[in-house]
């Protein structure tokens, strides 16, 4: 596979996003330690990362490390309108864009250095269009490889722009600690550092059949090609694969009927976002966590793609309805659900209300007689022309304009994305 000689490739990645996003949008909180959510940390400012809060850690965990640090709540729109609003800016700067999150993304700059400049210069043009259009600081990594973009970035991080030189690649990856390379998580850096082997330099030392000895034959392989700086992928234009939602619950208990009110949010939020998006999807899958923070998922496959939203649901709350007794067991903290397989709008396959009885005329009295089954004097809802104007309300007036009768008196607030996701 042909991969270029010249460093043509950006990884650009936001800085704490969520924290970022709160941060611009409330000048108060700027310069001060900050984390997104109260039970468990999603997101944690510079500020707050100074202080060791790293994102996954327990709220309570955060104070002690800081006990003025701030938290706030989740706010999923606002991440992702600023999320569109990057991809925007990412979308103007060249066609080929491979999103990897709500956050970052790889974007292959090759064909436009006619008209643009130095792949230097057009990430710096992205950095300063993305500071002054959507108020975000981002970190741009530009190397010959995906790999080699993503590690630079990691380094120049936060709010920085790092070029990785195609003839100083082995002297700017081999001093890294081996956590750099991808693939070397806890449990891989400890066993590496038992054996010696605490830089990336110190892989490259060694044979491919003493790494596959060490660590197995995919991941030996894996990391010793890195080590040298090999990656043949290309950046390589996508649509999302899937688009999701949660809702942190807290330490419960929860009854049946508020996890399916709250199951109900997510997929609401999940096919308007589908439907503006113009996807259709096949899979639904629902994502429990529980008080032990261990997790588990279930899904269904549909027959055909959709983005209606009572499909989907009803789908969703046959699968929580499924996993009744291990949630009354284990005592669940999260729900999540997320839609997969999306194909592009426009192949949905419509139904045809074949057991709906549809009078020409007005009802008579033989079809009211007891015992009898009621002919329909209406015609079947269009299921799509009711989300497309519930679509429209929510757009005018806000999500929480319109809503189902069952969800009228509680207030949930769900909107923590699920991740890894792709581009919204």
């Amino acid at each position: 596979m042909f991969v270029s000689g010249e460093a043509t490739i950006l990884h650009a990645d936001l800085d704490a996003f969520y924290a970022s996003v709160e941060q611009r949008d409330d000048p108060w909180l700027r310069g001060k330690p900050i984390v997104v959510g109260g039970g468990v940390v999603l997101a944690a400012s510079y500020e707050a990362k100074a202080y060791g809060i790293k994102t996954a850690m327990s709220g309570r965990a955060a104070r002690a490390l800081c006990p003025e640090v701030i938290s706030v709540p989740p706010r999923m729109e606002a991440y992702t309108k600023a999320s569109r609003d990057v991809f925007a800016v990412f979308a103007d700067t060249t066609p080929i864009v491979e999103g990897i999150s709500i956050d970052e993304a790889f974007l292959d700059v090759s064909g436009v250095r006619r008209i643009s400049g130095e792949p230097v210069e057009i990430a710096a043009r992205l950095r300063r269009t993305v500071a002054r259009e959507v108020g975000l600081p981002i970190t741009v990594g530009v190397a010959r490889t995906k790999f080699l973009a993503k590690v630079a970035s990691g380094v120049a991080k936060p709010d920085g722009l790092l070029l990785v030189s195609p003839d100083a690649e082995l002297d700017f990856l081999h001093p890294l600690p081996v956590e750099r390379l991808w693939g070397v998580g806890k449990v891989t850096a400890a066993k590496l550092h038992a054996h010696g082997l605490r830089k990336v330099g110190d892989l490259a030392l060694h044979s491919e059949s003493d790494l596959v000895a060490l660590l197995g034959a995919a991941s030996g392989r894996h990391l010793r090609a890195l080590a040298l700086g090999h990656d043949p992928r290309r950046v390589r234009h996508r649509g999302r694969s899937s688009m999701g939602a949660q809702h942190a619950l807290g330490r419960g208990p929860h009854s049946h009927e508020s996890l399916e009110a709250t199951l109900q949010l997510l997929v609401g939020r999940v096919c308007r976002r589908m439907r503006r998006a113009d996807r259709l999807g096949r899979t639904v899958v629902l994502r429990l966590r529980f008080a032990d923070y261990t997790r588990v998922t279930r899904s269904h496959t549909l027959g055909s793609p959709t983005a209606r939203t009572d499909l989907i649901g009803d789908t969703a709350r046959e699968l929580l309805e499924a996993a009744r007794p291990v949630i009354a067991e284990r005592g669940v903290t999260l729900v999540g659900v997320a839609v997969t397989n999306l194909d592009k709008q426009g192949t949905e396959q419509l139904e045809l209300p074949f057991d709906a009885e549809v009078p020409n005329g007005p009802p008579t009295a033989d079809t009211e007689c007891a015992g009898e089954r009621r002919r329909l004097t209406h015609p079947p809802i269009d299921r799509h022309a009711l989300d497309s104007v519930l679509d429209d309300l929510h757009g005018r007036f806000g999500a929480g304009s319109v809503t189902s009768a069952t969800l009228l008196g509680r207030h949930h607030r769900p909107g923590v994305p699920l991740l890894p996701d792709a581009q919204p």
